[in-house]
């Protein structure tokens, strides 16, 4: 009889799709050339790929030796404090909080939010309102990090060096003023993947200027990928780590391990590793009478292709004729594969969530599972506010993760 340990051992094509970001259709190519040929699942006989295939691809080989449950044991060998900027409705706060670091300011502008952040943490010291309006010059030499998602705004380059004044103007600027009043021993930056291509590259650079004129040293930037750290959603953040000069010989950052492996959808609505109930009821969206009889011919995983010819030309219009794979639209979840990046609003044509049995959006509840936060954190405000509030978040567990690596790093430099 085969070891459960063993069973383990495969993965199904959506699974390696994930693992090595690749499309199920470069895995067909690899199977049709040799590259990588599936084996046959030793109890249901499905394709699948076994542990040892694998190991020729690097992002396989992180996980499958990954230090992720010694880096688990991370605790901060003293307290370390925070400041967070444009803190929404407190994904990144709470991961840092739960890794060991204390906020002592937390800053952001929507009211909702604020209001989230409050009704969950009473004690944290949160100040709404415009950064631009607040000094932090009080908390200088008192604060071990500054941390924030600032929002990706172009610059102006015409006739400038783009160094710290030339930002002005920009949500980035707030950000380094704050670095620059405060002076923290590290900071943490967050923001999407596209922010490496923005303008040709020119964007990023200026940031990095921006950095050294600073007096930090940038730890070079990382996208890292959601699904790899116990969090079951194709979502990529990219980091920046920074790290004052006068410290740079005495602190070394190391990116966190990956989890295991990767967690679905099922992993996180259902009771399992990440939860000890089914996902708890909740108010949500409703699609319209017509959408959702429309929507009922979609299997699992399915979008609108899956539709019949006349639904698909009636559900996508003008769009039926236009190049693109437009996969979002009239998208249905899988249980068996993690969620896609969640939106501001899980019944948006464009970037549709629809649940994987029931035809429906997701609900508040299961949008905030999937971006792990707790049961008990409540949100604030209007559901299309809390939708909104979920979707900008950064997930808790990635934000736990990279918390955890920041504390490891700050340990280093009290030995």
């Amino acid at each position: 009889m085969l070891q459960q340990d063993s069973i383990k051992e495969y993965y199904s094509i959506s699974d390696v799709s994930d693992i090595l970001s690749v499309s199920k259709e470069t895995l067909r190519r690899w199977d049709t050339n040799g590259k990588l040929i599936p084996v046959r699942h030793p109890l249901n006989n499905y394709r699948v790929y076994h542990k040892d295939q694998l190991l020729i691809f690097e992002e396989a080989k992180l996980m499958f030796n990954s230090f992720w449950e010694e880096e688990l044991s991370t605790k901060p060998k003293r307290r370390y404090t925070n400041i967070e900027l444009f803190a929404g409705a407190g994904g990144l706060a709470l991961g840092l909080e739960k890794a060991g670091f204390e906020g002592v300011l937390l800053n952001e502008l929507v009211p909702d939010a604020c209001a989230t952040l409050l009704k969950n943490r009473p004690h944290w010291n949160v100040i709404p309102g415009d950064i631009a309006n607040i000094s932090l010059k009080e908390f200088e030499g008192k604060v071990d990090m500054i941390s924030g998602g600032f929002p990706c705004q172009a610059f102006s380059y015409a006739g400038k060096k783009m160094g710290f004044e030339d930002t002005r103007g920009t949500l980035f600027y707030q950000f380094s003023r704050a670095v620059k009043e405060v002076k923290p021993r590290i900071f943490l930056g967050e923001n999407v993947r596209g922010l490496l291509r923005h303008n040709h590259g020119k964007t990023i650079q200026t940031i990095k200027d921006v950095i050294c004129e600073l007096g930090y040293t940038l730890v070079e930037p990382r996208f890292l990928k959601a699904i790899f750290y116990m969090v079951p959603q194709k979502r990529e953040r990219l980091f920046l780590v920074g790290i004052r000069n006068d410290l740079i010989d005495k602190l070394r950052f190391v990116w966190p391990h990956p989890y295991k492996r990767v967690l679905t959808l099922r992993d996180v609505l259902k009771a399992g590793e990440l939860y000890p109930t089914d996902c708890p009821d909740s108010p949500g969206q409703k699609y319209p009478k017509r959408k959702k009889e429309i929507l009922e011919h979609i299997p699992q995983g399915g979008y609108w292709r899956d539709l019949p010819v006349e639904l698909q030309k009636e559900y996508m219009q003008k769009s039926f004729y236009l190049s693109g794979g437009k996969t979002g639209m009239a998208r249905r979840l899988s249980w068996n594969e993690p969620s896609l990046t969640l939106t501001c609003a899980p019944a948006q044509k464009q970037t549709e969530r629809c649940h994987p049995e029931e035809t429906r959006p997701l609900k508040i509840r299961e949008y905030a599972r999937i971006q792990t936060f707790p049961d008990e954190w409540v949100f604030m405000g209007s559901t299309s506010s809390v939708y909104k509030q979920i979707g900008n978040a950064v997930p808790v567990n990635l934000a736990y993760a990279m918390g955890r690596a920041l504390v490891r790093m700050l340990n280093e430099g009290e030995l």
